[in-house]
């Protein structure tokens, strides 16, 4: 059984989401945008009555004094206003589900099977579709890791008014999920396709590493399935497996004084200097680097200390916002990952701001031309 729930501020209260977006749109020189209201909507499935429902949202859901909640009907919304409702894609986490459930567990309530939410934007003025289309894509959502949900969206999530009776949906008129194994056909692969196979599936693999795979697989003497290469192609992608730092890379730079041009070959950028030189200290504090996830040092004759410095994704190039904040989880996540007796005891978070230009150019093959300025 699905209840959808909606919840939105009660008349009166400042809806300071759907004011900072209606600034926001004023922002973007949409000026025809009378008011924005934001709902916030949950999807619960499970065994779960309409009293059980009810204290879920009392409880735990809304706040009473300042929200109003709604099961299954609009919330707020009337016939002027343009709705969008913002959910996310399938095989992203959704961040509030475990949470909720949890909740829902302390309150006694062991129905509840899983929570999904959406977040409802109430749109009045007068909006031509190419203006909606710029205020959703520029404000309301990132494609990454969202859509846009459709009238088929919400019917499959239990949500559609059309279908809803008293707030309630049998799960048995949802589609179910039906596992269906896809291969992809490596073995008889040429360059070409090989090239296609990597560009189309957006793994982002180069010629040679498509052929060391199917170089392996034609070994286990089987296509691989279409999970196994995208968890190959995730192993050896930058943010895992540092392409760039152990590529070889033609360096240039162009000193100012006196100004000239130098050029050298690197062979993997970090073994060429941060490792090196480690190795050249060769300190007798350093207890354990680049061997693990982490490196250890001696901080006194009981007590080791592990760091780790992430280099990348905060924010990264292809996802500046929606989770790429790996800086500091994984500052905090790889030292845990070094020794079972230790526990993360401090971060910091930092930038590097400098005058000086690093470009990558004519990045192809493994090789780049890194150039500073």
């Amino acid at each position: 059984m699905f209840w959808r729930v909606e919840v939105k501020d009660k008349e009166g209260i400042f809806d300071a989401v759907g004011e900072g977006i209606k600034k926001d749109i004023l922002d973007l020189g949409i000026r025809s945008v009378q008011e924005v209201s934001f709902v916030q909507v949950y999807t619960l499935e499970g065994d779960l009555s309409s009293e059980e429902i009810d204290t879920i949202c009392r409880e735990l859901l809304s706040d009473t004094v300042s929200q109003d909640y709604r099961i299954a009907t609009p919330a707020g919304d009337n016939s002027e206003a343009l709705s969008v409702e913002v959910a996310y894609n399938p095989g992203v986490m959704d961040p509030v589900e475990a949470s909720i459930l949890k909740g829902i567990r302390d309150l006694g309530i062991d129905g509840c099977r899983t929570v999904k939410t959406a977040k409802k934007y109430l749109i009045t003025g007068k909006v031509s579709p190419s203006q909606l289309k710029t205020i959703s894509e520029k404000l309301l959502y990132n494609k990454l890791i969202q859509h846009i949900v459709t009238a088929q969206d919400t019917a499959a999530a239990g949500g559609s008014h059309s279908v809803l009776v008293s707030g309630q949906m049998d799960s048995s008129s949802v589609a179910g999920y039906e596992f269906k194994l896809i291969t992809v056909d490596l073995l008889s692969a040429s360059d070409e396709k090989l090239k296609k196979i990597s560009r189309d599936g957006q793994l982002f693999l180069s010629l040679q590493e498509m052929r060391h795979i199917k170089k392996y697989f034609t070994a286990l003497k089987r296509n691989p399935t279409d999970c196994e290469l995208e968890t190959i192609a995730q192993t050896w992608s930058e943010h895992c497996w540092h392409k760039t730092f152990r590529g070889k890379i033609n360096y240039l730079e162009v000193t100012r004084s006196p100004r000239k041009r130098v050029t050298r070959k690197i062979d993997n950028l970090l073994k060429s200097t941060i490792m090196k030189v480690t190795t050249e200290l060769n300190k007798p504090w350093c207890v354990s680097v680049f061997k693990d996830n982490s490196g250890v040092i001696r901080f006194d004759e009981l007590h080791n200390i592990c760091f780790k410095v992430e280099t990348h994704n905060h924010p990264s190039a292809l996802e500046p916002f929606g989770g790429a904040n790996t800086g500091i989880g994984g500052s905090s996540a790889t030292p845990s990952a070094q020794a079972w007796e230790q526990s993360p005891s401090s971060t910091r978070m930092f930038f590097v701001l400098r005058r000086r230009i690093i470009r990558l150019t004519n990045c192809r093959r493994g090789h780049c031309i890194l150039s500073a300025s």
